[in-house]
């Protein structure tokens, strides 16, 4: 057998090696690892701590409550966290749940978990990126059913804040309205009552009018008269006045007789 051939026994002999100890690993930690469905994780980046996304209270276990101490798994994936040891290759975020895909690159290892608000709530330890990201999927899609409600809520609220603040709103706008209507109404009884007044008093003031030019007409008439008796050259004497009736005489004698003229 030449060098060569000998060279290549030699590396194929190391692959097997190593592919029998990457094996091994493999099955120890598959065999450790929990068996867990889909529930939301915390996200986490190189050197960087878990996510905190805005989370409401919630009953749910997690690493950070005290009546409930983590489970193994969570309590592992902390540690690894805070250490700065994993390498967050995705993260969703749905209301205050939430799946992150992290990598171990000292194991070649991966973790799936699923967190609600700040804590973890369920984690899975792989060593196959497929496994990994159907895991990270089925997960991703638990959160998005779960936060429905959250949204809903959160959706609902902002409803009725924004309800109250139009209520109030238009209530000052009626109040408004109202004023103003009242303001308007009292100017109109105003109007209303000056009209009838004006109306009165010109009533009154045709009917002077009326007087006024009928005693006019009645003078320019006079007038008239008087212009054209002056105006006239006919001296126009007045009548003599009746002659008065001589007393009846108490003689018998007739009496003298007037001479005629």
């Amino acid at each position: 057998m030449n060098r060569t051939t000998r060279s290549a026994h030699l590396r194929r002999h190391v692959v097997l090696a190593i592919a029998t100890a990457l094996a091994c690993v493999t099955l120890s930690a598959c065999a450790t690892a929990p068996i867990a469905a889909a529930a939301p994780a915390q996200p986490s980046g190189p050197a960087q701590a878990a996510p905190t996304p805005p989370s409401p209270s919630s009953p749910l276990p997690s690493a950070g409550d005290a009546s409930t101490p983590p489970s193994a798994a969570v309590a592992g994936l902390q540690q690894l966290i805070d250490s700065h040891q994993l390498t967050e290759l995705r993260t969703t975020y749905n209301a205050s749940y939430g799946a992150s895909l992290l990598f171990d690159s000292n194991k070649l290892g991966y973790y799936v978990a699923l967190f609600h608000g700040k804590q973890f709530w369920r984690v899975i330890q792989t060593d196959s990126y497929e496994s990994a990201e159907g895991l990270y999927k089925n997960f991703a899609e638990q959160t998005q059913k779960l936060a429905q409600v959250d949204i809903d809520t959160i959706r609902l609220q902002a409803g009725n804040a924004y309800a109250e603040r139009m209520i109030q709103v238009n209530r000052t706008h009626l109040q408004n309205l109202q004023q103003d209507a009242s303001y308007q109404q009292q100017q109109a009884r105003q109007v209303a009552a000056a009209q009838q007044q004006a109306q009165q008093q010109a009533v009154a003031l045709s009917a002077n009018l009326h007087s006024s030019s009928s005693e006019l007409d009645a003078m320019k008439q006079r007038i008239n008269e008087l212009e054209q008796q002056q105006s006239n050259p006919q001296l126009q004497l007045p009548p003599p006045p009746a002659p008065t009736p001589a007393p009846a005489s108490t003689s018998s004698s007739p009496a003298p007789a007037t001479p005629a003229q």
